[in-house]
């Protein structure tokens, strides 16, 4: 957190809307009942709309700074220990589909969500609204002022490298070693691993076999809950 404040660290909000306008007849015409079922999947996509943020940011993590000048996932983030300033890496190359490790049992997170003003539906039906009146149309629209932004890097990593025991093991134990600039261990310790659809098997296999492919248990089950989503895809 001291880091954080020492970069003047900030999150902008942004003001996200969606609004449609329907002709006034159509409405009072709707037996079919076709314009429900359109306010309600806005609600769903305002549902969706912060986990769309959240993982989009996640997945531009290895191109997009944070609060210490370097993309959130890089293998250059400068740490002042005891022995003098170092690069300290939370990513893993490679060529494949990413997949992320983070650690979201601290008070600050990996990355943060920011709601300004809420999600909030929005309607002009009255027959004396001007708009209802001169255009002969009703409004609906969701309107939000939100954001999202990296929090402390040392509680995410990120990988392009295939997803298997050896990568995975791997990215627990750097992501374990991470320490504060006094040198002190952080305790970070990874709870939530982030996959798109295309890594969901393996992601299952690793996570809640009780048996290793060629025998022998799996010591990696249960040790991180997991999301898939197509956002990071």
């Amino acid at each position: 957190m001291n880091n954080l404040k020492a970069h003047g660290f900030t999150i902008r909000n942004r003001k996200f809307e969606s609004t449609v306008a329907v002709p006034r007849d159509d409405i009072s015409d709707d037996r079919l009942g076709v314009f429900k079922p359109m306010f309600s999947e806005m609600g769903q996509l305002a549902r969706r709309h912060p986990g769309e943020l959240i993982f989009d940011l996640l997945k531009a993590g290895f191109a997009t700074t944070c609060y210490d000048g370097q993309n959130f996932f890089d293998s250059d983030h400068p740490v002042e220990l005891d022995t003098g300033l170092t690069s300290v890496s939370n990513r893993q190359a490679g060529a494949g589909p990413a997949w992320f490790l983070l650690d979201t049992s601290r008070t600050v997170r990996p990355i943060i969500w920011q709601e300004r003003e809420k999600y909030e539906f929005q309607s002009i039906t009255k027959a004396d609204d001007p708009c209802v009146f001169v255009n002969d149309e009703y409004m609906y629209g969701v309107r939000a002022r939100v954001n999202a932004g990296f929090g402390l890097w040392q509680l995410g990593f990120g990988s392009q490298a295939a997803l298997d025991e050896t990568n995975y093991a791997a990215a627990r134990a750097a992501m374990m070693d991470f320490r504060s600039d006094s040198g002190r261990i952080l305790g970070v310790s990874p709870t939530v691993l982030v996959v798109p659809p295309a890594l969901e098997s393996d992601a299952l296999h690793l996570l809640n076999t009780e048996t290793k492919d060629g025998g022998g248990s799996n010591p990696w089950k249960g040790t991180a809950e997991l999301i898939v989503t197509p956002y990071v895809a």
